[in-house]
């Protein structure tokens, strides 16, 4: 008798390991982000999408970043520093941005602080 009702709890974990896996491919599942939302974020822009504007240049290396929404999450953070534009690239875990104005590690550190996202480095690029 143990061994029927153990056979069926584990077939019901495969069925639903199976299905969770189907509709996470196909961006139906509720978990299918590591961020906890089926949902995707909406990535926010710059105001200013001129690159003339922006004289610094900084390359961020990101920790923490697993999916697009955690990518969009860091992208957001950044851009709403007024003078950043940031876009990130969750393949290398970086973030390449822009700014108006001097930045250093830190005040990239701070963009993100209310995040689960850190920076783990900070180049200025030419």
């Amino acid at each position: 008798m143990a061994s029927v009702v153990i056979t069926v709890l584990a077939a019901a974990l495969i069925v639903f390991a199976v299905y969770q896996t189907v509709q996470k491919a196909r961006g139906k599942s509720k978990m299918a982000s590591c961020c906890g939302s089926g949902e995707p974020v909406r990535r926010k822009s710059a105001a200013d999408l001129d690159a003339s504007h922006y004289p610094y240049r900084y390359k961020l290396a990101i920790e923490n970043m697993k999916c697009s929404n955690c990518a969009a999450n860091v992208e957001n953070a950044l851009n709403d520093v007024e003078g950043n534009w940031a876009k990130v690239n969750l393949g290398k875990k970086e973030a390449d941005v822009l700014s108006k104005l001097p930045r250093t590690e830190e005040d990239f550190a701070m963009a993100l602080a209310n995040t689960c996202y850190k920076v783990s480095g900070c180049t200025e690029t030419a």
